[in-house]
């Protein structure tokens, strides 16, 4: 078992309950993080609100970014123990979470938990061709530059 953070019903942040919940398992191509930090995000407080529901498939419990430690599975070079960041449909405000290994990467040199937890939808947009990300401009996302 695991906490959790639920949303009761729809609301303000008053509607948030710390719950106990399954430890969620991962499947093929994904890797379970022991999450230390998680973002909040545009999607997290419609969701919240009752104006976004999760992807099919994904946990009804909100967060978008992670990040913390991998506790079981491989990602692209990284193992267990390593710190990661990572991008998901739901679930990231809980102490554990399921994580597709192309949307995990190490956590960047000199940054904190708290500090990678809000890269991942920002930075994760960004290709190999790209200079900046100028994506989701009204929730924020357009302000980071590579």
């Amino acid at each position: 078992m695991m906490r959790a953070i639920e949303i009761t019903t729809p609301g303000g942040p008053e509607v948030l309950r710390l719950a106990e919940r399954p430890r969620p398992q991962p499947g093929a191509g994904e890797v379970l993080i022991r999450v230390y930090a998680a973002g909040v995000n545009r999607p997290d407080v419609l969701q919240r609100r009752g104006a976004y529901a999760p992807p099919p498939g994904a946990p009804d419990t909100p967060g978008l970014e992670v990040a913390g430690v991998i506790e079981e599975g491989t990602a692209y070079g990284l193992k267990r123990g390593d710190a990661v960041c990572a991008l998901v449909a739901g679930g990231g405000y809980a102490e554990y979470c399921v994580a597709p290994a192309g949307q995990t990467l190490p956590v960047p040199r000199g940054l904190t938990f708290a500090e990678a937890a809000g890269l991942p939808e920002t930075f994760f947009t960004l290709n190999t061709s790209q200079s900046a990300s100028f994506t989701a401009g009204s929730s924020g996302c357009g302000t980071s530059v590579w």
